[in-house]
């Protein structure tokens, strides 16, 4: 079966920053699931898996512009720490960490700039804007997206969305 819209992907991937290394990898985790043509994956993405069927390897590079951007200058923001992702609150908060900030649109990735007693300082930048990113990608799993997902616009079960 190839890749198409209304077809839900499953793929392994490692992402890399070109002559900067491995940023992270799906390898010890779920493989991740999206469902073609609804805006779930980055395009440059979809576009390089469109007709690619299972077991096939695709490696993609996108530049900033088609990945998370470039930088955005004044995207610091405080923030109350009670709008810190409870899962996020383990650990005590550094310059650098990625965390995640309830927001009116859900959660939100950010780094953390400055930590205080009830305010973080955030870049609300995603943690790869800016950055040209390498996908290498084993597609392992591509089926007919399911009515109930075509409804809801997005994968469910392992590796998509959990109800």
């Amino acid at each position: 079966m190839k890749i198409e819209k209304n077809k839900v992907v499953t793929f392994h991937y490692t992402l890399s920053e070109p002559g900067k290394g491995e940023l992270e990898n799906s390898k010890d985790q779920d493989p991740v699931s999206y469902l073609h043509g609804h805006n779930g994956m980055l395009q440059g993405v979809e576009d390089a898996l469109e007709g690619k069927a299972v077991d096939e390897k695709v490696n993609i590079t996108l530049e900033p512009e088609q990945a998370y951007g470039p930088v955005r200058e004044n995207a610091v923001q405080r923030v109350p720490l009670k709008h810190i992702a409870k899962s996020s609150k383990r650990a005590k908060l550094k310059p650098g960490m990625v965390v995640q900030v309830n927001t009116a649109n859900g959660l939100q990735e950010v780094v953390v700039v400055k930590a205080g007693l009830k305010n973080v300082d955030v870049d609300t930048n995603h943690p790869f804007a800016g950055k040209t990113l390498t996908f290498d990608i084993e597609i392992s799993e591509v089926r007919d997206a399911t009515e109930e997902e075509l409804s809801h616009g997005h994968s469910h079960g392992v590796g998509g969305h959990q109800h």
